[in-house]
């Protein structure tokens, strides 16, 4: 199995990546792809909107990450958290209706369950670092000594 993460790669932008709730975000994505990679056609659109759900929570961490104010990072968040939302909510369609099996619901709700958990603790915590100001909203980056390219 290849793995993605370059530890190499360093850069402020990429600190999501140490988010354990980011992770959970990724490892939820996968567990969906495998439940519902294997509807049948009739249902692609059902798969297709499940995917994209859980999808949608792990960008939107890491897209309010990288905005760097506060403010939009933790509305991404909230946008994270209604994706998940989305997704736990056609899970339980799709459990009800007997789509996937009670297995497979309960491995993607018990992920679903901790990342939601995860998901309202940053937004605890970042909400705290707002009202106490505690919050750096640049990069600090100078452009004088910047180097591009594979370092």
């Amino acid at each position: 199995m290849t793995d993605y993460s370059n530890q190499a790669r360093k850069n402020k932008s990429r600190g999501y990546q140490k988010l354990r709730v980011w992770d959970d975000a990724i490892e939820y994505y996968v567990q969906t792809c495998e439940v519902f990679r294997k509807f049948p056609y009739e249902l692609k659109r059902v798969a297709s909107q499940s995917i994209a759900s859980a999808d949608s929570v792990h960008r939107n961490i890491a897209e309010g990450y990288c905005r760097r104010s506060i403010r939009e990072y933790i509305q991404f968040l909230y946008i994270s958290l209604g994706s998940l939302g989305e997704s736990v909510s056609g899970l339980h369609a799709c459990g009800k209706s007997k789509q996937i099996s009670e297995e497979e619901f309960q491995q993607l709700d018990t992920i679903a369950y901790k990342l939601e958990n995860g998901l309202l603790k940053l937004i605890e915590s970042l909400e705290q670092k707002r009202e106490k100001g505690e919050w750096v909203d640049h990069l600090n980056v100078k452009e004088d000594g910047a180097i591009y390219g594979n370092e």
